[in-house]
Parts: structure tokens; C-alpha cells; sequence
């Protein structure tokens, strides 16, 4: 997802304690005094919170179309009055920027736009996987119900199987104007990203800094082999594209400023502080002043601190502005005052429901995050990276070891199912079409590539048929 938060909404949201805000928020006739690399670590430390506190907010995101002619949808014939229905039949609260309807809001979830008119489902921070999926069913009902009005639906993929990014409308919002101009410059594949790409992803919490860092690193190494078994992309321009997880083979050439697997992360000094080092060198997109975005793409965030920002001469960031830059970075694990675990693509219902249910297994239960921090524990940087990169193109048959990454899925969703059945919330179900898949090596990347040659008679159509939600 590449939406952000103010800061207000995203604490509220994710059911967090506020931040030492000392350096961010003046009294009234006084100047807030600069915010210091404390004040950053902090805020992300900030986040620590017991495990009787911890929570579950999945987020999806899915490719609105015509009916009619498959075609994205549009922001004034479709999108704007989708948000709309949701404002005056639901009680949502609209999200503004300008005269824009950008999203909405209600019970600490809220429904944004990616670039491309991807509409997606942030939910709020619920207990239990139950409640997850109840959000979802009650999102797809509101949303399936004004749809069928207005003559489109959504398409659970990972990446737009037909249309090119110069037939994608864009969304009128600010940030991704700054985007959209400086992605060409550095990589090939930014536009891809931005708007012919869905995910899914759940953020999850950590008790303290040690704890953190063990999430961080075991969900870190992990992550290629959820993109193998959530694999749900493999057809671009109408055709097939060599890939399974093209989605995820996009990032790859995107900006190598702010992606990839971290390989630091592995190192004995990280931590909250080694993360906030990697952030504030993460080149600039934005500052966002009075409802504007002014464009500051690839300027450093370090001379923003020291007051020297070329156009913002001696003006300091806030706190806000560090929350804006923490989501302009894009590893597929990312911090903030929680972690996401962005490797999976976009998929079907059932996807979404599973995909949180993987990670709080794992992650969420003592025992199941000893069990996987013992699974990757010897797999050396080159083996990580070369997972990385090669089941973006074979999914689960990809070759490791003296096997596939189909064995280590097996045991991957073993761990997370006996983890689920540890925390007694009659969860263990929500895996089980995700050990199917592992024991069968049959990803729905394959399941879609065989009916496109066996089924679709190779009409890229059908698949607007098979995979509607």
C-alpha cells in the first residue's frame, strides 16, 4: 500500500499510546524545538505494547473493472460515487483532499486509493482472526452492493492481467503526482507497481525491542515463501508472463533506494535505531504543507533535520512528516509503530482471511516463533536473496536446498497452524486451504495458467469471469 495517515489517524487506528511528541507539537506563541534521531527511534519504540495488547489489522487491496468492457474504473464515473454510497448508505466519514473524495473512514478501518484506482480495505485492529474475516465479508458486501449499480466489480489479483499503464486512470491525489514523475528515474518498473498492483497484508505488534527484531528477522527471511504460496499474478498485457508472482517481480526494478530484503537487518546491531539510520536515508518524495504535496523527490530527510532542505530552508520536520517518510519506504518487511508483512499478493476472499492467519500463527505464539526462528536460522544472505528473487518466477517448485520451497511451506504453515491452535481461538481453520496448497505444490498462479490454456481457450477475458469477488 502506498496510502498514508495522518498522524492522529493512524495512531487511533492501530490502537496506539501516543508518542513523545515534545519535539512536534509547540504551545500556542512557541516554536516546537527540532526534532532530534531520539525523537525518530522513539517513535518507533513507541510502539512496544503487551501481548495481551497486540493485534491483528489486515489490509487489502483489489482491481475495480467495467462489466461492461473490463476496463479499470474511473474516478468520476465509478470510484468517486463508490465513496460516495459508502459516506450516505453506511456512515462512513469522507476522506477529503481538496474537493476530492479520496476515501473513508468508520470504526478505525478505512477504504482508500492506490494510484490506479485500486481500492483497498485497511481494517481496524481486531483480537482475533474471526473478527478479521467478518470485517472483510462486511467491506465486500457494502462495496458488491453499490457495485452491481454501478455496473463494475473487483478482481482478486496480483497484478492487472490485461490493461497497460497508460490505459490506467489515475487517482486525483497529490502524493502519487510526485510519484508517478519520479519513478522513471529510478527503475523501470515503478509505474508497473504503482498502478498494476495488489496485496495483501497484515500488521502485527511486538512487546519490546528484542521481540521486535525476532518478528523482524524470522518474518524478514520468511517472506519469499509466503510470496510462493500466495503467488496470484502471473499474467500481464493479456497474456501469460513468465512470472507467478509478477507483483512481486515488479519491485525488483522499482527503487533500490527503498526496497529489497535488508540484509543489515541480520546483523548484530539492529534495532530500532539501525532501522531509523535506513529511513532517514531513504530519499524524499514529499513534504506536505497546508494540503499540498511540494515535491522534494530525492532529496535527504537528514538535511531536512539540519534545517537545510532546498525550498524549506530553515524549517525542521514534525513528527508527522517522520510518519509520512516511514511509508515511502518499501521492504517486505516494514516498521512503523507495528510491523507489515508485505510479501503476499492480492487474491480472492479466502486469501485474505489466510494471509493474516499465517503470520499470527507464526509470530503471535512463543513456541511456533521459536519453532520458525529455528527454521531459517542457518540460511546464509545469498540464499535469502536468491529466494528473493527466483519464486517471483517458480512459486513453490522453486528449487532450495536439497528440495523446493514447497518443503519449507509445508513446515512454514505446520508451525502457524500448531501456533493458531495454541492461542484456543478455534483460528487453526483459516490455514488450511494454505496447507493444501503446500502439500498439493499447486499455487492459484498455476491454478489460473492451466485454465488459461485448458479452459479460457487463452482469452485473457475470462479471467475478469473466474476471479471476480
Amino acid at each position: 500500500p502506498l496510502r498514508s495517515f495522518r498522524s492522529s489517524g493512524v495512531a487511533a487506528r492501530h490502537g496506539r499510546r501516543a508518542t513523545r511528541v515534545v519535539a512536534a507539537v509547540a504551545e500556542p506563541g512557541t516554536v516546537a524545538a527540532p526534532l532530534t534521531k531520539e525523537d525518530l527511534v522513539d517513535y518507533l519504540r513507541s510502539g512496544c505494547k503487551p501481548k495481551e495488547q497486540w493485534r491483528i489489522g489486515t489490509e487489502h487491496e483489489k482491481f475495480g473493472f467495467d462489466l461492461k468492457t473490463s476496463k479499470p474504473i474511473e474516478y468520476d464515473a465509478h470510484v468517486k460515487k463508490l465513496l460516495n454510497a459508502l459516506v450516505d448508505r453506511f456512515d462512513w466519514e469522507p476522506i477529503m483532499e481538496k474537493e476530492f473524495i479520496i476515501g473513508a473512514k468508520k470504526d478505525g478501518q478505512s477504504v482508500t486509493l492506490e494510484p490506479g484506482g485500486q481500492f483497498e480495505l485497511s481494517g481496524a485492529p481486531l483480537a482475533n482472526l474471526h473478527q478479521t474475516c467478518a470485517e472483510v465479508h462486511s467491506h465486500l458486501y457494502q462495496v458488491k452492493t453499490v457495485c452491481k449499480e454501478l455496473g463494475v466489480a473487483f478482481l482478486g489479483l496480483g497484478f492487472q492481467p490485461k490493461w497497460s499503464v497508460d490505459q490506467t486512470p489515475v487517482m486525483p491525489k497529490g502524493r502519487y503526482r510526485v510519484m508517478k514523475a519520479y519513478m522513471p528515474t529510478v527503475g523501470t518498473k515503478g509505474l508497473d507497481m504503482m498502478f498494476r498492483t495488489c496485496t495483501i497484508q497484515v500488521n502485527l505488534d511486538f512487546s519490546d525491542e528484542r521481540d521486535m527484531i525476532r518478528k523482524f528477522r524470522t518474518s524478514l527471511a520468511l517472506q519469499p515463501v509466503a510470496t510462493a504460496l500466495f503467488a496470484n499474478s502471473p499474467f500481464c498485457d493479456g497474456k501469460p508472463s513468465g512470472f507467478k508472482s509478477l507483483r512481486s517481480r515488479v519491485w525488483e526494478d522499482t527503487d533500490a533506494a527503498r526496497t529489497g530484503t535488508l540484509a543489515w537487518v541480520f546483523e548484530d546491531d539492529f534495532g530500532f535505531e539501525k532501522y531509523a539510520e535506513y529511513i532517514l536515508d531513504v530519499p524524499m518524495y514529499f513534504v506536505y504543507r497546508n494540503g499540498e504535496y511540494h515535491d522534494v523527490t530525492g532529496q535527504s530527510f537528514r538535511d531536512f533535520m539540519a534545517g537545510t532542505l532546498p525550498g524549506f530552508e530553515g524549517q525542521t520536520p514534525t513528527l508527522d512528516d517522520w510518519e509520512q517518510h516511514l511509508t515511502t519506504a518499501f521492504p517486505e518487511v516494514r516498521l512503523k509503530r507495528y510491523m507489515e508483512m508485505r510479501g503476499g499478493d492480492g487474491g480472492p476472499w479466502g486469501n485474505i482471511c489466510a494471509l493474516p492467519a499465517l503470520w499470527v500463527g507464526l509470530l503471535y505464539d512463543s513456541k511456533a516463533l521459536d519453532d520458525a526462528e529455528a527454521l531459517v536460522s542457518d540460511w546464509t544472505p545469498e540464499e535469502r536473496e536468491y529466494l528473493r528473487t527466483a519464486v517471483t518466477k517458480d512459486a513453490l517448485q522453486t528449487p532450495f536446498r536439497d528440495g523446493t520451497v514447497q518443503d519449507v511451506a509445508i513446515e512454514m504453515v505446520r508451525i502457524a497452524k500448531e501456533g493458531l491452535t495454541r492461542r484456543g481461538a478455534n483460528e487453526e481453520n483459516f490455514v488450511d486451504g494454505l496447507m493444501d496448497m503446500a502439500t498439493s505444490g499447486v499455487t492459484r498462479a498455476d491454478e489460473m495458467l492451466d485454465k488459461y490454456v485448458n479452459k479460457w481457450g487463452m482469452n485473457i477475458d475470462k479471467v475478469y469471469d473466474d476471479y471476480v469477488f
